[in-house]
């Protein structure tokens, strides 16, 4: 068994590279400069970094990092040397950790004994290569890759900057930002990184947690009182934390809001209560753009300004992110941004740009890799940039430490299936831990990779649409840069996306076996047109073209509908795609009136139920005055009143109903629904009498004069 001690953790390590020397001989007195090496502990190496500066009035400064143990930088005291002798301590460390060693008799290594609390291990350090310098060797002939990514994927753009330590080692735009009018793509075109986003909403809201403005594990209802879930319970359980961690129970929902340019943050928020679940609350992780954004508008309600000044302020203006926007409206104005592509029609197309303003803190920022190295810097030196601290070093290390397993089955053995953190995805590459998240948004696809323990980070931003190029990159220059095994990673990748493309085409071909031959609608297009309503997802409308075609518009998106079998219509295509072989099932009542349509807006759900609306004027006062008065069936008499916009009916020797305007131009009554009240009109639209229905029979009553 191994026992924790309050000193440098015993770590099993997975693996050690051989360090080169620097060519030639030096002094046995030249500690200057960057040295690597490891302890060794019993049955394992600790792996070290070290580095020694000798300052104008002779003494040394120096500081050493510990990969393994996620320890960076820690600075060195009592520096001192001894003829070939040398000795120095990390500072402000229990145990009184010491290294006592011998420069070999080259200079180019030292050897000797670590001691902390009491007990002794040897080490061994020697001479390496700047690691800056080294990095930036390994990438030579990297714009080969880059440029055999493009061609061979089909991407027209792409930026890239990796970093290490505090330095970008590569910053550099490739192929086009624009194809029509042939721009080139730089270190500054802008361009939208989508779902990386999520990594800034979370990082804002630890600064708050920093300031002492939100706790992580206390209920969202501390902070917003009126605070809903479909599931009460959950909702009043709901942390800022499950908010930033995709664990809330509920699938994506993501029709809500896409596209969604009438509703406020506040309204997509309060949508939830009308959201169902999938899942108990913590149960397991469903990925949901809705929480972030709900994690944004927390952040609104505590800082009192918008989730985009609060972010500006928090993260941008630390980091001197000056060109970063939240909208792809503002990219616009910038002289510098990249056009959206994606693949339709077996092509490569310019787009049209998305808004998702409404979203905006789970996927809405716009940034070059010039000022994305800056975030990057931040995570991989901790919580710092310069010299200022941005984020405390343990919030920081809360936001990058999994708290939901993903459930995804790793599709090789050194790449580990990911976990999620506060934002991010943590997984172990090849021996490596790494922190990403990438963004796929119309016409941009992107990822952030962060290599803590190695002070190693990426970003990759581009101009088409769910591409894998992103990833494919990172792991290539991750490869060469650590000195591990190369892999064709984007030919491999270039040849399942054919093979893809491929099995696409055949299920194209068979798509229309699941049709029924042979049916028809059983009513009338025009009655199948109408206002419906879901109180989560909001308005969908049907209506009937001159064309003699009946379409469906939800979120500003208009789908032309096609009759495929029976009562259910498939979407056609259309300029937006979004729905287009999208299937809609339309719902009879028993008085054989279309009364909803179901649509499959959240695939883990059978369907999304939409009402259709009552005519409008049915809850129009000045219509309804136009029905008041006495009608009469033989000895009884009916009086039907208003009460404010609601219609009423008086029955003698009963209470006063309240009448529920219904599909097909009629009302019902509210506390029983299976009685319907009908208004009678004459030739020139004159109400002339009521019909009342009910289960005994029909009964028409005559309108007093």
């Amino acid at each position: 068994m191994i026992t924790r001690r309050p000193w440098l953790s015993i770590i099993v390590i997975i693996g050690l590279m051989a360090v080169p020397a620097l060519a030639g001989p030096a002094s046995p007195q030249d500690l200057e400069g960057h040295w690597e090496g490891a302890i060794e502990l019993p049955g394992q190496k600790l792996g070290v970094d070290l580095d020694f500066i000798k300052q104008p009035d002779g003494a040394w400064k120096g500081d050493i990092s510990i990969p393994l143990q996620g320890a960076k930088d820690m600075p060195l005291s009592g520096i001192k040397i001894e003829g070939s002798g040398v000795v120095f301590a990390i500072a402000g460390v229990p145990g009184d950790p010491t290294f006592k060693g011998a420069f070999g008799a080259e200079g180019a290594e030292i050897t000797g004994t670590f001691t902390q609390g009491g007990q002794s291990f040897p080490f061994k350090i020697a001479r390496g290569e700047d690691p800056v310098a080294k990095a930036r060797r390994a990438l030579e002939g990297f714009d080969e890759v880059v440029t055999k990514g493009l061609s061979q994927l089909e991407v027209p753009g792409v930026a890239m900057a990796i970093i290490k330590d505090k330095e970008v080692v590569l910053a550099k735009g490739f192929g086009l930002r624009d194809v029509e009018n042939k721009l080139p793509m730089t270190a500054d075109t802008l361009l939208a990184i989508g779902s990386s986003s999520k990594a800034f909403t979370a990082f804002a809201l630890g600064t708050l947690v920093d300031q002492g403005k939100v706790e992580w594990d206390k209920p969202v209802r501390t902070y917003i009182p009126w605070f809903r879930l479909y599931d009460a319970d959950a909702g009043e359980r709901l942390t800022p934390r499950d908010l930033v961690t995709h664990r809330s129970g509920l699938p994506r929902h993501d029709l809500v809001w896409y596209n969604n340019s009438a509703w406020s943050r506040e309204q997509l928020v309060r949508s939830l209560a009308f959201l169902p679940p999938t899942a108990d609350l913590r149960e397991r992780w469903q990925y949901n753009n809705l929480m972030f954004l709900t994690a944004g508008y927390l952040i609104e309600t505590l800082t009192g300004k918008s989730w985009e000044d609060s972010v500006r302020a928090l993260v941008f203006e630390p980091l001197g992110m000056t060109r970063s926007n939240f909208s792809v409206v503002e990219s616009r104005k910038d002289k510098d941004f990249a056009q959206p592509y994606a693949e339709r029609d077996d092509k490569v197309q310019k787009i049209p740009f998305r808004d998702i303003t409404v979203i905006g803190p789970a996927g809405s920022i716009n940034s070059s890799v010039n000022e994305m190295s800056r975030w990057v810097m931040v995570h991989i030196n901790g919580g710092t940039f310069g010299d200022k601290e941005v984020i405390g070093a343990a919030t920081l290390a809360d936001l990058h430490t999994p708290y939901m397993v993903m459930g995804s089955v790793p599709t090789r053995p050194d790449i580990s299936a990911p976990d999620y953190a506060l934002g991010w995805m943590v997984d172990n590459y090849r021996g490596h831990k790494r922190v990403h998240h990438g963004g796929n948004i119309d016409g941009f696809s992107a990822m952030v990779s962060l290599w803590p323990n190695d002070g190693l980070g990426f970003v990759v931003l581009t101009n088409k649409n769910g591409t894998g190029l992103p990833e494919l990159l990172i792991r290539t220059a991750a490869d060469r840069i650590l000195g591990l095994e190369a892999e064709d990673w984007i030919g491999d990748a270039a040849k399942r996306q054919a093979e893809g493309e491929k099995i696409a085409e055949m299920g194209e071909k068979k798509k229309a076996t699941r049709r029924v031959a042979g049916t028809a609608p059983a009513h009338k297009l025009p009655d199948y047109t109408g206002a419906y309503a879901h109180p989560g997802y909001g308005g969908l409308d049907v209506t009937l073209g001159t064309n003699g075609r009946l379409t469906f518009t939800y979120n500003g998106i208009t789908t032309p509908l096609e009759h495929w079998h029976y009562e259910t219509f498939n979407g056609g295509k259309a300029d937006d795609p979004t729905f287009t072989d999208m299937k809609l099932t339309f719902r009879t009542d028993v008085n054989g009136r279309v009364v909803g349509v179901q649509a499959p807006f959240e695939p883990t759900l059978d369907g999304i139920s939409f009402a259709k609306r009552p005519d409008a004027r049915l809850s129009d006062p000045v219509y309804l005055k136009t029905l008041l008065g006495e009608y009469t069936l033989s000895v009884q008499t009916v009086t039907i009143g208003l009460k404010g916009d609601v219609l009423t009916m008086s029955v003698p020797g009963q209470p006063v109903y309240d009448l529920v305007p219904e599909v097909g131009g009629e009302f019902s009554i509210k506390i029983a629904q299976m009685v319907r009240v009908r208004f009678l009109e004459d030739a020139k639209g004159q109400v002339t009498g009521l019909e009342i229905s009910q289960p005994s029979g029909v009964f028409e009553y005559k309108r007093k004069k």
